[in-house]
């Protein structure tokens, strides 16, 4: 692991602020921070043109989180190129792309299906992104530090989103949908110059050639480990299915939208703040479990239409459990060999986003028969119901761990 050994030399472990005087680690984050933003941003302008034209609560679900199904293509197919030997140059053409596709949402009187088309290519592309991003962060960063990292990451996303979804909703009132997404663009350019100037090229990389062989290789020795499979699906469905709960809020309440999701992001970050800066990582593991069933639990008052301020409440206790992803990251982490480091947390973070749009689509679909109210406690009750059901599993991958470390 010579990456961590260079990069430890001269990185204080213990901070947020020693983590960001690694001037890569800060270009990956500052790039990453504009990235989230734009996306907030563009996701939010685009779920409320589809609400206006379609009054369609699955179209609103499905246009906010519709990237996301196909980040599943990029694992299936393409996510060796996380493994390249230019990761650099790799991520530098991937946000090229990302910018165009957003310059594209931008264009006047575009229709729905074209804009929908535009979200499968995006979401296909920045899955690539994702794990060569997340690659190059576990090269940049000691192992010791990626849960810091990591939880740094988690936390700008989470204020991001805030800040985003409060803007959205500000500017929405001023600015048409267009308007934003040429902001979004804009953004999505500064983070592209950034990685540009401040990441360089690494090379403790595979040096087969990347493509759909040895992606479909790779996957295939990643979804035999039971340990790996086990924290990947824990890692995608639950989490997945509260996003779902979450894509219904223009529906529920399209005037109070925007402070729900901007209750859920600030829950999220002080729950990425607490866990990764606060714990040790044993206790990361020992309450992921909670955390994951915090995650849920609160939705269940949705069933009886609470007043908006226990609404947002519940919203905001409930998100604080998105950190049990940083133990089970951890654990995946542990687990990855050195030169797929790239392409299993690629793989781990497009499944995470496949099935945020599996969620949205799932509740969307129950909306459309019954009350968004319904749907947001019927789909949380079987995120509830999953966890438990997948503890054990979760555990039995720590005991594989330790015996993989043993041996």
């Amino acid at each position: 692991m010579p990456s961590d050994t260079s990069a430890s030399s001269t990185l204080p472990t213990t901070s947020y602020r020693g983590l960001l005087r690694n001037r890569e680690f800060a270009g990956l984050y500052a790039s990453f921070t504009l990235t989230v933003a734009a996306s907030t941003l563009s996701g939010f302008a685009l779920g409320t043109l589809v609400n206006h034209q379609t009054q369609s609560p699955f179209l609103t679900a499905v246009s906010m989180y519709g990237a996301t199904f196909a980040t599943v293509l990029g694992a299936l197919t393409l996510m060796s190129v996380a493994d390249g030997s230019r990761p650099r140059r790799t991520l530098v053409a991937l946000q090229f792309v990302s910018l165009v596709g957003v310059a594209a949402q931008a264009v006047p009187g575009l229709p729905l299906a074209a804009r929908f088309g535009l979200l499968l290519v995006l979401g296909f592309f920045q899955s690539l992104g994702t794990g060569t991003r997340m690659g190059l962060l576990a090269e940049v960063v000691p192992t010791s530090t990626y849960a810091l990292a990591r939880s740094l990451m988690n936390i700008t996303s989470g204020g991001m989103a805030i800040l985003g979804y409060a803007i959205g909703a500000v500017l929405l009132r001023y600015l048409s949908p267009q308007e934003v997404f040429i902001a979004a663009t804009a953004l999505t350019g500064v983070g592209l110059i950034i990685v540009a100037v401040t990441v360089r090229e690494r090379s403790i990389r595979l040096t087969r050639r990347p493509g759909l062989r040895q992606t479909w290789t790779m996957n295939i020795a990643l979804f035999s480990h039971s340990g790996q499979r086990a924290l990947l699906l824990n890692l995608w469905v639950p989490n997945g299915l509260i996003v779902g709960c979450e894509a219904l809020f223009i529906s529920y309440a399209p005037d109070h939208a925007g402070a729900f999701l901007a209750a859920g992001s600030a829950g999220m970050l002080l729950g990425d703040l607490a866990v990764g800066r606060l714990l040790t990582a044993e206790q990361r593991r020992r309450y992921a479990f909670p955390l994951r069933l915090l995650l849920a639990i609160p939705y269940v008052l949705f069933a009886i239409h609470p007043p908006v301020l226990v609404a947002t409440a519940a919203v905001f206790i409930a998100s604080a459990g998105f950190a049990a992803t940083l133990p089970l990251q951890e654990q995946l982490l542990e687990l990855t060999p050195d030169p797929v480091r790239g392409q299993v947390q690629g793989v781990e973070s497009a499944g995470r986003m496949t099935w945020q749009g599996i969620g949205a689509a799932i509740a969307g679909g129950v909306a459309q028969h019954f009350t968004p109210g319904t749907a947001i406690t019927a789909v949380a009750a079987i995120s509830v119901a999953i966890t438990v059901f997948s503890r054990p599993f979760v555990v039995r991958a720590r005991a594989v761990r330790v015996e993989t470390a043993n041996a």
